[in-house]
């Protein structure tokens, strides 16, 4: 059965430009994105093709600026076509924001030179990037990766292995950390890897439980070789992008998350009105009303949420308390909905017949990616009552 995740949310955006903007998202994720959504989630197949179509449109370098081939446009704006698209299909809004999140280090941290050579190709030539900080041994505990860039001349060698790598395998580009001093975030430099550097191979994708359609996989480093010219901001100073990058990247993630809840909701309140026993449909029913409308409540606190913290890092002020506390938020917001939208459908909603027992496996992982939310607890913590005694 067709996904029903495209009923229009009404939003508040601040220019005529901004809504000329969500309607072309939303015609694309009506006739491009949903149709084939699930079938193609079912065989894992990754829509390159769409983000060839969304780069061509201006949308994969939103946040970023038109003098490189950006859109120019706010947070607040460009967070919305994320939940759109994220509603149609996750693997397309996830990868959206993904692309961003690797995009950032040199939009942010790269010399003017860097930026005119590479940007335009990354925010509107369709290049797709991915972004690699995790590995195998340093998930949370970042900070203590093993990957290793000496260097030699004019170049750096780089040797080590990423993992859980987004577009792992098919990206372009990646946004590589990796230790060029001693142990800690203070030896960590940030390098922007061309995908087919000799050297750079990718192992099989990750068999998940859900997000079939978006590859993750290691990476293995073996000698890659990279000119100093490719160095993201000063040598040492790459814990500090990739954190500043996080901070963003979980507004996105947030969003992604809001769009799958309403998703599920939009499945749900169709079913519900549809759906008859007892001689009325199942809608009419108080305690599955008050589900529905606990459901709504938490979708548009999130949905607030994210917001008001765009709107933060657009005026320039620190965000990075609000945008844990986000992610934090709607990812367990999506965790719950896509849970209780399987309920509302009983066993319908349990089987491949109707989305939302693939909306409830993806919304998984986002409780996971950018962050535990183990991890955002910490963080709104320290915010809160300072760092940790030792």
């Amino acid at each position: 059965m067709p996904d029903r995740a495209l009923q229009p949310v009404d939003r508040q955006l601040p220019t005529d430009e901004a809504r000329d903007l969500i309607s072309l998202v939303r015609d694309i994720a009506q006739n491009e994105i949903a149709p084939k959504a699930a079938e193609e989630e079912e065989a894992g197949h990754f829509p390159r093709e769409i983000f060839t179509l969304l780069s061509r449109s201006g949308l994969l370098g939103l946040p970023y600026d038109s003098e490189y081939g950006g859109g120019d446009q706010p947070y607040e704006v460009y967070l919305q076509v994320i939940e759109e698209l994220a509603a149609a299909r996750l693997t397309v809004g996830l990868g959206l924001s993904v692309h961003t999140l690797a995009s950032y280090g040199l939009a942010t941290y790269g010399t003017k030179e860097q930026q005119v050579e590479h940007l335009p190709a990354m925010l509107g030539g369709g290049l797709l990037g991915a972004y690699a900080l995790s590995e195998p041994a340093s998930g949370s505990d970042a900070a203590s990766l093993r990957t290793r860039a000496v260097r030699d001349g004019d170049d750096w060698v780089i040797t080590g292995t990423k993992a859980w790598i987004t577009h792992g395998g098919i990206a372009d580009f990646y946004t590589v950390m990796a230790r060029t001093g001693g142990e800690g975030p203070r030896g960590i430099t940030a390098f922007l890897v061309p995908g087919d550097a000799e050297g750079l191979t990718a192992a099989p994708p990750e068999k998940k439980m859900g997000l079939k359609g978006s590859p993750t996989a290691q990476i293995h480093l073996d000698g890659v070789r990279v000119p100093d010219s490719r160095r993201l901001g000063e040598e040492g100073q790459g814990f500090s992008i990739a954190l500043s990058a996080l901070d963003s990247g979980r507004l996105g993630i947030a969003a992604c998350a809001i769009g799958l809840a309403q998703a599920a909701l939009n499945e749900a309140v169709a079913y519900a009105t549809e759906r008859k026993q007892f001689g009325r449909p199942i809608a009419d029913f108080q305690g599955l009303r008050f589900m529905l409308a606990d459901m709504a409540t938490q979708i548009e606190a999130g949905r607030t949420m994210y917001l008001a913290a765009a709107r933060l890092r657009d005026a320039g002020l620190p965000f990075a308390r609000q945008a844990a506390m986000a992610k934090l938020f709607c990812t367990d917001t999506a965790m719950k909905v896509t849970t209780d939208a399987v309920q509302v459908l009983g066993g319908y909603g349990y089987t491949a017949d109707f989305p939302v027992e693939r909306y409830m496996r993806e919304a998984k992982v986002l409780q996971i990616v950018e962050g535990t939310n183990q991890i955002q607890r910490m963080v709104i913590a320290r915010h809160v009552v300072g760092p940790e005694t030792r």
